[in-house]
């Protein structure tokens, strides 16, 4: 008579090691950068239809200076007033970039300066180019309304930003964060109005026309 083998199969499985315990320094340094990355990304998706009201390259300066400005948040005297100069610096870039404009000369070169009652005056004299004397290269409500509504959008992105408001405002994380959701998404209705009744129509530095 014969005998039946039962077959059997063991499964051996290692115990599970704790990683929070075993990261090394670049494994941190790693995570850092993936958060300070997805605060930016959040930052940008929350104020994206704001951007168009900024010139060209202030948003990108505030954000690749802000990381040597701020410590995650955590800031001392120094580190605050150098968040304050730099919003400063930004924010008076949105305002008088917005009284500058441009024309094409019979060189074919642009030419710019800024927009003042009496008309255009260019940043170099003695170029041998005419400067047109169209009223339309002379300073008028709607640079004012449009240096303001820069000023407003760059505002709302700059307290989007998690290490602003950490900094300037510490210890109040939930009221700083009813902010973020409501006044961007009351300067963007704002502005959105004010941009329809006065159009930009100048080629400034970093201003593009609508």
């Amino acid at each position: 008579m014969e005998k039946s083998e039962d077959v059997g199969f063991k499964i051996y499985t290692t115990p599970s090691r704790n990683n929070s315990n075993s990261q090394t320094p670049d494994h941190q340094v790693g995570r850092r950068r993936q958060a300070v990355a997805k605060g930016m990304q959040k930052t940008l998706s929350r104020t994206s239809m704001l951007v168009n009201f900024l010139p060209t390259g202030t948003l990108l300066t505030f954000e690749m200076l802000l990381p040597s400005v701020s410590t995650n948040g955590e800031c001392s005297r120094v580190t605050i007033l150098m968040n304050l100069t730099l919003l400063g610096l930004c924010t008076l870039s949105c305002f008088f970039f917005h009284f500058t404009d441009s024309f094409k000369g019979p060189d074919g070169k642009i030419y710019y300066g800024f927009v003042t009652p009496r008309g255009l005056a260019v940043f170099k004299h003695g170029l041998g180019v005419e400067v047109p004397e169209d009223e339309k290269y002379k300073v008028g409500l709607t640079d004012f309304v449009h240096a303001i509504m820069s000023v407003m959008v760059f505002m709302a992105i700059a307290l989007s930003d998690h290490r602003v408001t950490d900094c300037l405002f510490p210890g109040q994380a939930k009221d700083m964060e009813q902010v973020k959701e409501s006044f961007p998404l009351m300067v963007g209705i704002v502005c959105g109005g004010l941009f329809l009744l006065f159009p930009n129509t100048r080629y400034g530095i970093g201003c593009m026309p609508s």
